[in-house]
């Protein structure tokens, strides 16, 4: 694959069914391996209980404080600079407890598409 450059745009930010705010980083049909998105969740919210089919996601705080729910029972807070494992299938929640935003990295392998996206609420 040739070097690629994206250059990040706020303005491309949306709101996702699952509770939060979606700005993909990088998503491409051309590096189907990848996808790594800026995720906002508010305080006081959590995203909706859902699953990834056929997809490992990774998160990566990068400001912040939650709790993230994994699987049946795992329960862990986290903050800036913690990464969190999530293999596919897994049910998966994550709120925000603090003041301010949670803002975090969610890296998935292959790349996210809406059609592995499984909403369990």
């Amino acid at each position: 694959m040739n070097e690629i450059f994206k250059k990040y745009d706020s303005d491309s930010e949306y709101y996702f069914e699952e509770g939060c705010w979606i700005n993909e980083l990088w998503n491409s049909s051309r590096d189907a391996d990848i996808s790594i998105a800026r995720v906002r969740v508010k305080a006081g919210k959590q995203t909706a209980l859902h699953r990834l089919n056929k997809t490992t996601e990774r998160y990566v705080i990068l400001q912040g404080k939650g709790v993230v729910y994994v699987g049946e029972r795992v329960q862990e807070n986290v903050e800036e600079n913690d990464v969190v494992i999530i293999p596919s299938g897994a049910k998966q929640s994550i709120k925000n407890t603090g003041k301010s935003e949670l803002i975090f990295l969610a890296i998935c392998t292959p790349r996210f598409t809406k059609s592995k996206y499984k909403a369990l609420e």
